[in-house]
């Protein structure tokens, strides 16, 4: 079929008039309703995998008759505060919250300063066996922390570290993942100034700790997010090394609520509340450079 035209107009001026009078080509809209169905995917998405923490929101400010009622609801009837009083009078809250950071700050810093000394070495520094180090390495990474802590328990229950807060952190000051993790970020840094660090002179040291470490910051965050919700939601470790409540941690001391026939929910929901926050406000201190660290790991 023929398009014509008006003595003047030319075909650009008739497509933006009929661009104006507010038609869509049949692609842009299909490319608007993917969109919206993709957006609407990821609320669903996010809401299910929130849903726990929502969960755990509201039960912590219901009333033990509303927790166990049936069937069970997800908006309280009747908002209490009993459950969080209750958890700092039941057991030593206060104290297994300083246990906490200590245990889970103290690993963190230790581990992130040797995890990054050791993947320094394999990722910048030449030396014979290297690769079967990094090997080695990938080994324990594979290795399930459950088939050493018998012999471990052992270890350091004969040099009287059990019951101690040094006991708990000594074991869990290097990590096979940091190690691996910081190496593969170390590899994908440029070379070019520690080469000129190194022609002027500077030592191993200086550039490792001078160069390296502040171009690794988004890297070493991200690390250290890692190590400090792992070590501060650990249950198995503080509770197999601290059998006393003032020398254990808050996942532990949680524990004590779940008895073999009786679970106090209120009390588990109020304490995990409270111990959840310190992890969130690490997290969106960090935000932006745990993502850039996620993003950048690895890549050359």
């Amino acid at each position: 079929m023929a398009v014509t035209t008006l003595p003047g107009t030319s075909n650009v001026e008739v497509s933006a008039g009929s661009a104006r009078s507010g038609r869509r080509p049949p692609r842009a809209a299909a490319h608007r309703a993917a969109s919206w169905l993709l957006a609407v995917t990821a609320i669903l998405v996010g809401l299910m995998m929130l849903l726990p923490i929502i969960w755990m929101l509201f039960t912590a400010f219901k009333p033990e008759a509303d927790i166990v009622t049936y069937p069970p609801t997800l908006w309280p009837r009747e908002l209490t505060i009993d459950h969080f009083i209750d958890v700092w009078n039941r057991i030593p809250f206060a104290r297994l919250y300083v246990n906490t950071i200590i245990f889970a700050g103290g690993v963190t810093v230790i581990s992130l300063l040797f995890d990054s000394m050791a993947a320094y070495a394999l990722a910048r520094i030449p030396f014979k066996g290297r690769g079967i180090v990094f090997v080695g390495i990938l080994l324990l990474l594979m290795l399930p922390f459950q088939v050493t802590l018998i012999p471990l328990y052992d270890m350091l229950n004969g040099m009287g570290l059990t019951n101690t807060l040094p006991g708990l952190i000594v074991p869990r000051m290097t990590n096979a993942f940091g190690i691996f993790f910081l190496t593969q970020f170390f590899l994908s840094l440029p070379k070019d100034l520690e080469e000129a660090a190194r022609v002027d002179g500077a030592s191993e040291w200086r550039i490792y700790w001078g160069i390296i470490m502040p171009l690794a910051r988004p890297a070493l965050l991200t690390l250290g997010l890692f190590h400090f919700q792992y070590n501060w939601n650990d249950l198995l470790w503080p509770l197999v090394m601290s059998s006393e409540v003032e020398t254990s941690t808050l996942p532990a001391g949680l524990a004590l609520f779940m008895g073999q026939h009786v679970v106090e929910y209120g009390l588990l929901m109020a304490g995990s509340l409270l111990a959840l926050v310190p992890v969130i406000l690490f997290f969106l201190l960090i935000q932006r450079s745990f993502v850039a660290g996620i993003a950048t790991t690895g890549l050359k």
